[in-house]
């Protein structure tokens, strides 16, 4: 067993492992995938740091380890030299190491503070928090609801407050501006920050109506009073908005595709098999009017169209559905993302062509029509660890395990793709293990609609941990294969300690 570490004139944690043998911290490493090391050249060097580490020891219970190694004492040098690490350098005389799955990760750098350090364990890959940011010395920043609703009720001055996500890269982009502008306005006004991705602060999500990150809102006297939605604000922009604040304008609607001057048919539920039949080659795109990819494929569609409308010869016309307003074609041809592009011949569909979204690919390929490669299988499809569940099975079979990691995805989505494959590969490193279970929902299918909202989805992807079919919390960890079986491997690390202090007692 470890040292328990003992007090220097203090009275330590006794989640602070002590170690001085070489075979003990091997073990250490060996056993515990998360381990933050504090050298120090003397007992009394490390005083003040094993101080705040108790407190850090205590938030990352479970999660991480922090241990002590003396290089001051006979023991322990030993160990120190063959570690190469020598505090006796450093001005303050400790060292911080970090070990990650058995071997040396990365020296502890970022701000020696309890915030810092319990994030830093949480998710040692992660970016730092904004507030170690040096720039970011005059955004007031808020951990709490209970700090919220301080800084609301005591402060006079204009408040500007940017709800954000840590991963949300448009408020990265946003952050440097926004910082700036507190520097430059301090003492006329207050800006500031709040990481409100995790699952704890609905209630305020709720009230300031944060749908989306970042969602930057204008107080005065402690009460609400607009939305300000420039994100890609300059500090110039944002102070001169703050001179004269005002609610977002309205936005002109969007004139329909159909409604617009070009050469594509728009077509609907109502004309859609006459134009088909009295058309032997049709390509349709099936599109959505807040659908980013048929924004960007619009123009290149619209120019093929037209180069084919010119021709006298032409291999065959271009359409247009839109599946938000005709549903019943979206449902007879199973259109369940966009854009979807099918082609039709003499009547009949023929092929779903994914990778036609340039003019000169749509005119080549009509040129000459041939079947397209056969397309990669659904995630469901292929046969994995992962288990796919749908709205009316969802709690049932969660039940059924111990823990549960869930990942809620829209097949369409870019993050999810990337993620799907890590994903999979943990499942099947604990694909033995019959407490633990990687499930996925398609929040894409109708019949998903209700599950995903009730589950709190409100982006992709999103990861929910379950214990026993009861939510616990929001996985916000390292979105790649060692980020999801460090999360189950910790859990299940847990349990076995419980069930050893168990053994212990009786």
């Amino acid at each position: 067993a470890f040292l328990l570490a003992f007090g220097y004139s203090l009275k330590l944690s006794p989640l602070i492992e002590k170690i001085s043998d070489h075979k003990d911290f091997k073990k250490l490493l060996r056993t515990r995938n998360n381990v933050l090391v504090l050298y120090s050249k003397s007992a009394a060097a490390a005083e003040s740091s094993l101080r705040l580490l108790s407190s850090v020891a205590q938030e990352v219970k479970g999660r991480g380890t922090i241990s002590w190694i003396d290089c001051g004492d006979t023991e322990s040098r030993k160990l120190c030299k063959k570690m190469k690490v020598d505090p006796n350098s450093k001005e303050k005389g400790v060292e911080l190491l970090h070990y990650k799955d058995g071997a040396f990760h990365t020296e502890y750098n970022r701000a020696v503070t309890l915030k810092s350090m319990v994030a830093f364990l949480k998710d040692p890959e992660g970016a730092p928090l904004w507030e170690e940011d040096p720039e970011a010395k005059d955004i007031v920043h808020v951990d709490s609801e209970k700090e919220l609703r301080r800084l609301l009720k005591k402060e006079d001055k204009p408040l500007l407050m940017m709800f954000y996500a840590p991963w949300c890269g448009v408020c990265k982009r946003m952050m440097p501006s926004f910082q700036q502008a507190a520097t430059e306005l301090k003492g006329k006004y207050v800006l500031a920050g709040m990481n409100v991705y995790s699952a704890e602060f609905e209630r305020i999500k709720e009230e300031y109506s944060v749908r989306g990150y970042p969602t930057i809102c204008y107080f005065e006297k402690g009460k609400f009073l607009f939305h300000f939605e420039n994100y890609g604000a300059t500090a110039a922009d944002i102070a001169e908005w703050l001179k004269n604040p005002q609610a977002p304008q309205p936005q002109a609607p969007e004139i329909p595709w159909a409604d617009e001057e070009n050469v594509v048919y728009h077509l609907t539920d109502e004309d859609f098999d006459k134009f088909i039949k009295d058309h032997s080659s049709v390509l349709v795109m099936f599109h959505a009017p807040w659908c980013g990819h048929c924004k960007k494929m619009k123009p290149e569609y619209e120019k093929a169209a037209e180069f084919l409308h010119a021709g006298s010869d032409s291999p065959g016309v271009l359409a247009a559905v839109d599946a938000t307003v005709n549903k019943a074609l979206a449902e007879r041809y199973h259109i369940s993302g966009f854009p979807t592009v099918k082609y039709f011949k003499d009547g009949e569909e023929k092929y779903t062509l994914p990778h036609l979204r340039t003019k000169k690919k749509i005119i080549d390929w009509l040129q000459n029509p041939e079947a397209p490669p056969p397309p990669e299988p659904a995630w469901e499809e292929k046969q994995s660890s992962v288990i796919h569940l749908a709205g009316e099975d969802f709690r049932e079979s969660l039940k059924k395990k111990k823990h549960t990691l869930v990942m809620f995805y829209a097949p369409w989505c870019p993050h999810c793709k990337n993620a799907i494959p890590h994903f999979t590969t943990a499942a099947e490193v604990f694909k033995e293990d019959r407490k633990i279970a990687y499930a996925a929902v398609d929040c894409a299918k109708d019949q998903n609609h209700d599950l995903c909202k009730q589950e709190g989805v409100d982006g992709y992807p999103t990861f929910n941990y379950y214990n026993y079919g009861k939510f616990v919390e929001k996985y916000t960890g390292e979105r790649g294969e060692s980020g999801f079986t460090t999360f189950m491997r910790t859990l299940r690390e847990r349990d076995h300690e419980r069930v050893g202090k168990k053994k212990d007692e009786l």
